[in-house]
C-alpha cells in the first residue's frame, strides 16, 4: 500500500514550484564540480579522521546528552520538522520527527541555545557550521528514502538516547546501514540516498549538525554563493520565520511549567 501525503496548499504555488524545479537542475549541474573541488572523499560516509573537531563531541557527549534530556522535559512544545520546514512534509508526519534547533542557516538561536549552552558552545567549534538540532524520532517511525540538496554540505550524527535494541534503530546511506550508538559520531554526505528506521518502542535522540564540505577555493566560493541565493527564497525564509515562532512557543511553555511548579510548591492555605 502506497502511503500518499497531501502537499500543503501553500506549497502548490506555481512560482515556488518553478524555483524548486530550476534549483534542482542547477544543483545537479554543480554537484560534479563540487565533487572535484572536495578535499575529503566524495563517498556516502566519510572517515572521522578528516574532521578533528569531532573529538569535542565524543569527549563531551554525556554533557550533551544531559542537556538533551533537559530539553525533552518540554517535548510537547518541540515542533515537528515539517512545522519548521514545510517542504519536509513527505518525511515528517504529525509529531513523529521533532527537531529542537540550536543553529539555523549559520545563525545561533539564542533562546534555544540558552537551554543547551554547553552543546551550543561545542557546536561553535565546528568550522562553517550551518544547522544543528536535537533530532527526536518517535518509536516505530520510518523516514522514507530521500536525498539532500547540495554536495557543499556534510552532515554529522552523534547518538545521545538510543533504544536498547539499537540494531533496529538505524540509518541507511546508499548501501551502508549504521545503527546509532550512544556517544558515537559519524559523518555522511546526505546527497546520497538515505533513510531511517526506528523499529523499536523507544524514542531515539541524536544531535544532528551540518557544516560546509572542506573544498578548494572555487568550490568554497560557489558554495557560499549558492547558499546566499537560497537565503532569498521561501526555502530559507519560511523556516526562518517558523523557527522564531517555535522558539517563542517553547519559551512560553517553559514559563508556564515554571509557574505551575511554583504554584505547586506554595504551602496550602490553612482552613
Amino acid at each position: 500500500m502506497v502511503d500518499t501525503v497531501e502537499k500543503p496548499q501553500h506549497l502548490k504555488n506555481p512560482r515556488r514550484a518553478f524555483i524548486k524545479k530550476t534549483g534542482k537542475k542547477l544543483v545537479r549541474k554543480i554537484a560534479k564540480f563540487q565533487s572535484g573541488q572536495s578535499i575529503v572523499p566524495d563517498t556516502p560516509k566519510i572517515d572521522n579522521s578528516y574532521f578533528p573537531f569531532l573529538s569535542e563531541f565524543t569527549d563531551n557527549w554525556k554533557t550533551i546528552q544531559a542537556e538533551a534530556l533537559e530539553v525533552l522535559k518540554y517535548r510537547e512544545a518541540i515542533p515537528g520538522f515539517q512545522e519548521i520546514s514545510p517542504d519536509q512534509y513527505r518525511l515528517a508526519k504529525e509529531q513523529n520527527w521533532k527537531t529542537f534547533v540550536l543553529f539555523g542557516f549559520g545563525q545561533r538561536l539564542e533562546k534555544n541555545a540558552s537551554l543547551a549552552p554547553k552543546t551550543a558552545q561545542i557546536l561553535e567549534t565546528v568550522p562553517n557550521l550551518q544547522t544543528a538540532m536535537f533530532s527526536i524520532l518517535a518509536p516505530g517511525y520510518h523516514i522514507p528514502a530521500h536525498k539532500g540538496v547540495t554536495k557543499g554540505i556534510l552532515r554529522s550524527h552523534i547518538g545521545l538516547i538510543i533504544p536498547k535494541d539499537r540494531e533496529k534503530c538505524r540509518i541507511r546511506v546508499e548501501d551502508t546501514i549504521t545503527a546509532w550508538e550512544e556517544g558515537e559520531i559519524f559523518v555522511f554526505d546526505d546527497t546520497y540516498e538515505h533513510e531511517v528506521w526506528n523499529d523499536t518502542d523507544e524514542e531515539r535522540v541524536i544531535l544532528l549538525f551540518d557544516f560546509d564540505r572542506p573544498m578548494k577555493f572555487w568550490g568554497r566560493f560557489l558554495n557560499k554563493s549558492f547558499l546566499q541565493v537560497m537565503k532569498l527564497t521561501a526555502f530559507y525564509q519560511d523556516p526562518k520565520k517558523n523557527l522564531q515562532t517555535a522558539e517563542d512557543r517553547l519559551e512560553a511553555a517553559i514559563r508556564q511549567a515554571d509557574a505551575n511548579m511554583e504554584a505547586m510548591s506554595e504551602p496550602a492555605a490553612k482552613p
